[in-house]
């Protein structure tokens, strides 16, 4: 999750303004850049739980130990919350899931050794006050009620609001954890496009790195438990958006969307008022309770923009959000597979052809079946692994037609290769863990921490 945005502080005076600032964001294709995010738990090596933010072995103190790598601190009411480096950010989820939202680069190869750099340094810190990190998509031991809570506004204005919409929302915000990466389009034309394509294929993602088939400790039934969370988040900003497949789709509509997704806060001389649950347009008639008068700024509706959840998120680029968290190489592979199928542009082309005849209950039943059961959801008269399949050989021959190469003369398809093997096996990472489980594990969730740390 963000915090609040770097935006300028410009009066908004007519709705026009917010659909050019996100018509802003289209630039032309050789500034196009892949910014990725993940997300990862926190454990302490002792007892596997959550680290607090406070004391010794926190959060806190970890933050403050990255600093010697060249991170700035940033505090938010004393308490070091995140770190920035240049265009890159490190900043804490709710529970104390510490997200890297990377930097704006040209490949997958630079984004990979961007991953890579930080996964050395956090382990770097984290060995030295007896902390362990694990990339999943849900907490597998730990209840919700076991989960610390961070010391950042935004967190405790969702916190009270979330139960009111609906029952997962505190899991959510306390026990995901995702992989997403985050992508550039060149006109309203072509974010479209782009858009389409990635809603409907953002349930093979899902497939593919399901990892979150446990909840505090024994299997939950689930792949994707994670996915499944954010069908009982809160319907009002998370979901499909099927309008997105109508007819005259743009800017203008989306910002429609985001007009009527209600507010969460507005950010004020260094706090966050709490406005959750009323109307950004109210907002803009200067008519909030709460903020009498008040109108908003270009740096609100940025804000705002960021408590949207569905399934892709449009800013000012595309963000493809429905991946669960994983282990390194698959921090890798998922910038690879959304580059790969809409970077290249016979690539997004056939991609468009493999979805362009979905309906919307196909679109729908492989949203909501998908997480439960992963690649062997059936579809049409097949699977979602033939689809999966499908998908990954477009996204290598897009990734090959980019020619972006590495010291070794390897493409950037070479980290779709873990993605290709869970498909031809037709087994998902989740599938994986419950193999141990069931087997050498003897039916205990601790060895996971050992052998899937980073």
């Amino acid at each position: 999750m963000s915090g609040p945005s770097a935006v300028k502080e410009v009066p908004i005076t007519r709705r026009e303004q917010l659909i050019e600032y996100m018509a802003s964001g289209a630039r032309p294709k050789d500034e196009w850049r892949i910014g990725t995010e993940h997300e990862k738990f926190g454990f302490r090596l002792d007892d596997l739980r959550a680290p607090t933010w406070e004391g010794e072995r926190g959060i806190g103190a970890l933050l403050e130990g990255l600093t010697r790598f060249g991170w700035e601190p940033v505090r938010e009411n004393g308490y070091l919350i995140a770190l920035s480096r240049g265009l890159a950010s490190i900043t804490l989820e709710p529970a104390g899931q510490l997200e890297l939202s990377g930097a704006p680069l040209s490949t997958v190869h630079e984004t990979c050794c961007e991953v890579t750099s930080h996964l050395r340094e956090v382990k770097t810190v984290a060995d030295e006050l007896g902390l362990g990190f694990l990339g999943m998509g849900f907490q597998p031991k730990w209840a919700r009620e076991e989960m610390p809570w961070m010391p950042k506004g935004r967190y405790a204005i969702m916190r009270r609001y979330m139960p009111l919409k609906g029952n997962l929302g505190l899991d959510m915000m306390t026990r995901t954890c995702t992989v997403q990466v985050n992508l550039d389009f060149g006109s309203e034309a072509q974010m479209a496009k782009m858009f389409r394509v990635s809603l409907a294929l953002q349930p093979i993602a899902t497939a593919l790195f399901a990892d979150s088939p446990f909840t505090e400790g024994k299997p939950n039934g689930f792949l994707s438990f994670r996915s499944n969370v954010w069908t009982d988040t809160d319907p009002d900003r998370t979901g499909m958006l099927d309008f997105v497949f109508e007819d005259g789709f743009g800017y203008e509509r989306y910002v429609d969307y985001l007009l009527d997704v209600p507010m969460y806060f507005s950010y004020r001389d260094g706090k966050y008022i709490d406005l959750a649950g009323q109307s950004f347009r109210r907002f803009m008639d200067g008519k909030l309770d709460d903020l009498p008068g008040a109108t908003p700024t270009l740096k609100d509706w940025a804000d705002h923009m960021t408590t949207a959840f569905p399934e892709v998120r449009l800013k000012k680029y595309l963000e493809m959000r429905g991946a669960d968290g994983g282990p390194w190489n698959r921090l890798c592979a998922l910038p690879a597979f959304w580059v790969g199928l809409l970077y290249d542009d016979t690539a997004l082309d056939a991609a468009w052809d493999l979805v362009k005849d979905f309906s919307l209950p196909e679109r729908h039943a492989l949203r909501d079946g998908v997480p439960r059961h992963g690649l062997k959801l059936p579809f049409r008269n097949a699977s979602v692994r033939e689809l999966a399949l499908e998908a990954l050989k477009i996204s290598g021959h897009g990734l090959a037609r980019r020619a972006q190469l590495n010291a070794n003369g390897a493409s950037e398809a070479v980290f779709l290769e873990p993605l290709i093997e869970f498909a031809q096996a037709n087994q998902t990472p989740a599938e994986r863990k419950l193999e141990l489980f069931h087997g050498r594990w003897g039916g205990s969730i601790d060895p996971l921490f050992r052998e899937f740390a980073y």
